[in-house]
């Protein structure tokens, strides 16, 4: 926006000097060439007066006159003899304006070109007994004059277009001062930072939309602080029925004898266990929906590392090899919420564990691509089809393992989500060799690592 101002603004000083300048300089043009050529004129009559006089003294006086207006001048004087006087002066070739002159007593002015003026002005007069004076007048003195006159001009408007330019500048600052607080606000919103609020300042206009946006960012502000606690205590009341019974359960199935009511009470547990999944990515997705938390620098390398650490155990129980591969020789920070990488490393692994065969391998690349980080996860499964692909991210999708059991139907959606709001993108792909690729990008932050 600007810019934009800018460029109105130089366009319309620019507008103001052609329509006040070029005229000016087209006028004073016009009085150089009319007044040299009523000089010139007035020089070429006077002569022919002298000349048509005829006697003795007129004729030695237009010598003189003639010769010392060359001298002065950058005309020179052509005269063309008549029968008592013959002077000392050059005479005119024959041409059609001499011949007028001499004939039919008119006089004639030539420029020598149609465009301002060419090198001489030529002035024909004629006197009487059928001669005539002419000078040719040389225009250089008029170029150089005619430069001056449009160069001074130029010079003004270059000087007086950066002037502009400046005061522009600094006009458009002044004016788009608030959109730019306006604009910094938004940006600290999108990043999650609900705390943000624009200064009212600027013209009528923009106060009241700063005013609008701190309401309704007040407003939203106590709505998401209500689902933050709602969140919170949601977590609290349903964890804690659901870990009573699962000790229950498990207190039932240590007190019984019988293998049928044995077989029931674990199924029970199972369903205890994954109701208690189910709930927990609930919760993470309804954390990750409100956008509580702003992004912030954080080390991928050093995460990456320690949720491998994390799940290293449980893989080695099934014999899964996880490995670390790909650019990994630099530490990249990546611009995300605390928490949410660890959250899409677990559900991404746990899925890739999950269908993973016994002595398969797992591996995990982490490459810098320009302004993006991108994080891969490979197994060796069976892969998945290209309608299980396009919806796999669907909540309560639910695929099967190799383990033959299934998973909440949460953790991809939980995963797209957390990605998406760190402004990151989140893609499956067949991994070489069969299996499943999932790929995520993230944003890649000015801040690096040793």
């Amino acid at each position: 926006m600007n810019r934009q101002l800018i460029r109105s603004y130089i366009l319309l000083v620019a507008v103001a000097i052609f329509l006040f300048t070029v005229p000016v300089a087209f006028t004073l043009t016009k009085q150089l060439r009319d007044d040299t050529e009523l000089s010139v004129l007035r020089e070429a009559k006077t002569m022919a007066l002298l000349l048509g006089n005829g006697d003795g003294l007129s004729c030695d006086a237009l010598t003189r006159v003639a010769k010392a207006y060359g001298a002065e001048t950058p005309g020179d004087v052509q005269v063309t003899p008549t029968g008592s006087c013959a002077p000392d002066v050059p005479q005119p070739a024959a041409d059609a304006a001499l011949t007028r002159a001499v004939e039919q007593n008119k006089q004639s002015t030539d420029w020598g070109s149609d465009v301002i003026w060419g090198k001489h002005l030529t002035i024909t007069v004629p006197a009487q007994g059928d001669a005539a004076v002419r000078i040719v007048y040389s225009t250089s003195d008029m170029t150089t004059r005619l430069w001056s006159i449009w160069g001074f001009r130029a010079a003004l408007a270059v000087l007086v277009l950066a002037a502009a330019a400046a005061i522009g500048a600094f006009a458009a600052r002044r004016i788009t001062a608030p959109l730019r607080e306006l604009n910094s606000m938004a940006s600290k919103f999108s990043d999650g930072d609900l705390t943000a609020r624009s200064p009212v300042t600027g013209p009528p206009e923009t106060q009241t939309l700063a005013r609008t946006l701190n309401q309704g960012a007040e407003r939203l502000d106590t709505l998401v602080a209500s689902q933050r606690i709602f969140v919170a205590d949601a977590s609290h009341q349903l964890r804690t029925p659901l870990t009573a019974l699962r000790l229950s359960l498990d207190n039932i199935a240590d007190g019984v004898d019988d293998e049928f009511v044995r077989e029931d009470v674990e199924q029970a547990t199972a369903e205890v266990m994954r109701m208690s999944r189910l709930v927990n990515g609930l919760l993470v997705l309804a954390r990750a929906e409100a956008k509580v938390t702003a992004a912030e620098p954080l080390s991928l390398r050093e995460i990456v590392d320690e949720r491998l650490t994390v799940w290293r155990p449980a893989a080695d129980e099934r014999g899964v090899t996880i490995a670390l591969g790909g650019s990994t020789d630099g530490r990249p920070f990546v611009l995300a919420g605390p928490g949410h990488l660890d959250q899409v490393l677990d559900n991404v692994l746990s899925n890739a564990l999950e269908v993973s065969p016994d002595g398969g391998t797992i591996t995990v690349e982490v490459e810098q691509r320009g302004d993006e980080v991108v994080l891969s996860v490979l197994d060796e499964g069976p892969g998945m089809s290209d309608t299980d692909k396009s919806r796999a991210f669907d909540r309560f999708w639910r695929g099967r393992g190799l383990t033959g059991k299934t998973g909440s139907g949460l953790g991809l959606a939980v995963v797209k989500q957390l990605v998406t709001d760190d402004g990151g993108t989140v893609t499956l792909g067949d991994a070489p060799g069969g299996g499943l690729r999932v790929t995520i990008s993230l944003r890649a932050s000015s801040r690096s690592g040793g």
